[in-house]
């Protein structure tokens, strides 16, 4: 019942500020609640405060003990949802698929697929010594097994 509840003022929630969106959520067995939410224009302290009071003060503390905690993704979070490759468009990713890693400049993301893009030393086709190229790849998005933005320091 408290989950019920709880799902249906967090999409109440939600609603009000679109370029939000809902990354993870979970109850445990002693009603401690559990909200990662990511944007699309990145998410601030004060979203996860409205979020936060949106669902606290319409739960009974009376009825059910709980607690709550509404955060932000990580940078360094995997990437999970397809809406989420858009907002790091420029960004460098690191891609694991079925058929290796790749490493490079989030040039393109649609709904089924993205395009990285970086540069590679390979040997000239004639003569000795190595050449720099472009690499483009383009991935579909269900043979991604994990993606990352790789931060720089």
């Amino acid at each position: 019942m408290l989950k019920d509840k709880v799902t249906t003022l967090l999409e109440e929630a939600l609603k009000e500020d679109q370029s939000l969106f809902l990354l993870d959520f979970s109850i445990s067995a002693d009603n401690k609640i559990k909200i990662t939410l990511d944007g699309d224009h990145g998410v601030t302290l004060q979203d996860c405060m409205n979020v936060s009071r949106a669902i606290e003060h319409n739960l009974d503390r009376e009825e059910e003990d709980f607690s709550l905690e509404v955060a932000s993704a990580g940078a360094a979070s995997p990437i999970k949802l397809p809406r989420q490759y858009t907002k790091n468009i420029g960004r460098k990713l690191e891609v694991k698929t079925q058929d290796g890693e790749f490493e490079g400049k989030l040039t393109e993301a649609s709904g089924d697929s993205i395009t990285l893009e970086w540069k590679d030393r390979e040997p000239k086709p004639i003569g000795k010594g190595k050449i720099t190229v472009q690499k483009k790849q383009q991935i579909a998005i269900s043979d991604i097994k994990e993606a990352k933005v790789v931060l720089k320091f």
